[in-house]
């Protein structure tokens, strides 16, 4: 067990006031796209979360100059002295983000070689880098593995080319983009994932010269251009953590008010939240969610790629269905092991049964692989404090959650690792009443 211990008093409704800056999903890839540019840029509503800092530490050791600009949450990246960075810094810096595979692209267009350490990450399913390497491959990149990590060249100027995912991957996607906007000729990418923060990274790049566009039917087609300038952009909001809280309103009956979220790229959310029975008010700042008082419903659900329901929606969602009236039936069919967080929510007194069989009609990858990837939740059930210890990024908010709405106290281990996607989230627990404190 780590070190880093919340001792969470539960049972009180969180009410209040929060305040969501960029996703976390966008920030450190338009921090990538930077290196591109020919100028500085800009980028506005940053959050302060680890994986910026480690982008931030890896620019900085390819010789760009980031620094905050006159605003909070601004940063100003200036690419003009790009160099290569020693294996052992690379590494150090690296630590347990994914986010480093997806320099490969910038710079090799940049300096015409790259390393990429081993990569970390949420143990959250299989993700496995061979997509990436693959399409590098597509580009013309030659791709050398050795212990330490993976040494890329382009020993040309990489081209064009024509691409089709098996599957719609969010960062083999990202890897496209990044990558193809300045090879020669016209990359064309079929299957691809088109995540608002997708659509947000395309707007950078387009800021910054680039052309691309987006078909109705997951094709995007890119055509290089031999250079891009610096870019002014402000971030998409986090719509995952808006949705994170609006769960911990559910769960814990109460009323938050999440300024900065908003509706567009959450509508799937809103509705699913709707027919579980919580309510919902927009305006031109942000989304009310509350508890309306009454039953909530139990409901059947399957996760998807966007424009589905978002994998990292289900697990804060599955905590207030433990609190809705009947059975809820949850079929996720993006990660194989995103369900595993749900063995701590019994230990609190839920009753969630999983199953190795597809429940639901949505095509899925894990129905014949032996994979508890489906739940059937049984409630209202009575929550008690637990001994919590965080599996992942968005499980370990889940169980603070779960933490909130118990009767009781429980000591939740690994508190840290929430620091990686939700920004100052000790504050905002307190600005909502929480009863927390930290442990030893």
């Amino acid at each position: 067990m780590t070190d880093d211990v919340l001792l969470v008093h539960g049972g009180t409704p969180l009410e209040g006031e929060i305040h969501v800056r960029g996703a976390k999903n966008l920030v450190p890839k338009a921090m990538v796209a930077a290196l591109l540019g020919s100028t500085p840029s800009r980028l506005r509503n940053v959050p302060d979360i680890r994986d910026v800092k480690v982008v931030r530490g890896l620019l900085e050791l390819h010789g760009v100059t980031v620094r905050g600009g006159d605003v909070s949450g601004e940063l100003l990246l200036d690419p003009t002295h790009v160099e290569s960075a020693t294996v052992a810094d690379i590494d150090a810096h690296a630590g347990s983000s994914r986010i480093p595979i997806l320099f490969c692209g910038p710079l090799l267009h940049r300096l015409g070689r790259a390393f990429i350490p081993g990569l970390g990450g949420c143990h959250i399913g299989d993700r496995p880098i061979d997509f990436h390497l693959e399409v590098l491959r597509h580009f013309g990149a030659t791709v050398d593995k050795r212990p330490e990590g993976l040494y890329l060249e382009a020993p040309q100027r990489l081209r064009g080319a024509k691409i089709e995912l098996p599957y719609p991957s969010v960062g083999t996607t990202e890897q496209v983009l990044l990558t193809a906007v300045m090879a020669e000729g016209t990359t064309e990418l079929r299957n691809a994932a088109v995540e608002p923060e997708i659509t947000d990274l395309i707007c950078v790049l387009q800021k910054m010269g680039a052309i691309i566009t987006m078909d109705t039917d997951r094709v995007i087609r890119i055509t290089g251009v031999d250079r891009l300038e610096g870019y002014n952009h402000r971030a998409i909001p986090d719509r995952l953590e808006a949705a994170s809280w609006a769960c911990a309103a559910l769960a814990t009956g109460g009323n938050i008010y999440v300024r900065g979220a908003q509706q567009q790229p959450m509508m799937t959310f809103l509705n699913v939240f709707r027919k579980v029975g919580g309510a919902f008010e927009i305006d031109d700042d942000g989304i009310r969610f509350w508890h309306p008082g009454g039953a909530l419903q139990a409901i059947a659900l399957e996760t998807d790629v966007a424009p589905g329901f978002q994998t990292d929606w289900q697990q804060p969602l599955v905590v207030a269905l433990t609190q809705a009236s009947g059975l809820s039936i949850v079929h996720e069919t993006v990660y194989e092991s995103r369900l595993g967080f749900t063995s701590a929510l019994n230990q609190m007194g839920a009753t969630i049964q999983l199953y190795r069989e597809c429940l639901g009609g949505t095509p899925c990858r894990f129905g014949q692989r032996n994979f508890l990837h489906s739940a059937v939740i049984s409630g209202p059930s009575k929550l008690q404090g637990a001994e919590l210890v965080i599996p992942d990024l968005r499980g370990g908010f889940s169980y603070l959650i779960a933490a909130l709405a118990a009767q009781g106290t429980s000591a939740v281990h690994g508190i840290d690792l929430i620091n990686r996607g939700y920004e100052n989230f000790m504050q905002k627990l307190a600005d909502l009443g929480a009863h927390v404190e930290m442990g030893g």
